[in-house]
């Protein structure tokens, strides 16, 4: 068994509660779906969002998931110029005895632009 990182990452419209939480609900299932992880093989997750969000915590949609065991935290992003805006990024440390090249990490909406490389199935 080894500890591997799950990219993802997504955008949203506008600086609110709801689209922060449900675009980060989203990106959550499908990070999971795609790479079929149960809640109790995450070891954590980091969120992280830029500067301009800042009407709730990307975390609180896991919490919402009901994954109340799962280390959480939130951080700003750096504000590199130039970089997608209303972008929430999440790395999950998930504990699985697949090889790294196996993940399927997952970019949704305007943060496709981010990775390009990394294409995701469901994407």
């Amino acid at each position: 068994m080894h500890i591997r990182g799950i990219r993802g990452a997504t955008t949203v419209e506008e600086d609110s509660e709801r689209a922060i939480l449900d675009a980060t609900r989203d990106l959550l299932q499908q990070m999971t779906q795609s790479n079929n992880v149960e809640s109790d093989e995450i070891a954590a997750i980091l969120f992280t969002s830029t500067p301009d969000l800042t009407a709730a915590f990307p975390a609180e949609a896991a919490r919402r998931l009901q994954w109340a065991t799962v280390p959480l935290m939130s951080a700003t992003e750096i504000a590199v110029p130039g970089a997608p805006p209303m972008c929430i990024r999440v790395l999950m440390l998930w504990n699985t005895p697949r090889a790294q090249e196996e993940i399927d990490h997952v970019y949704l909406r305007r943060a496709v632009a981010l990775r390009p490389d990394l294409r995701s199935r469901r994407g």
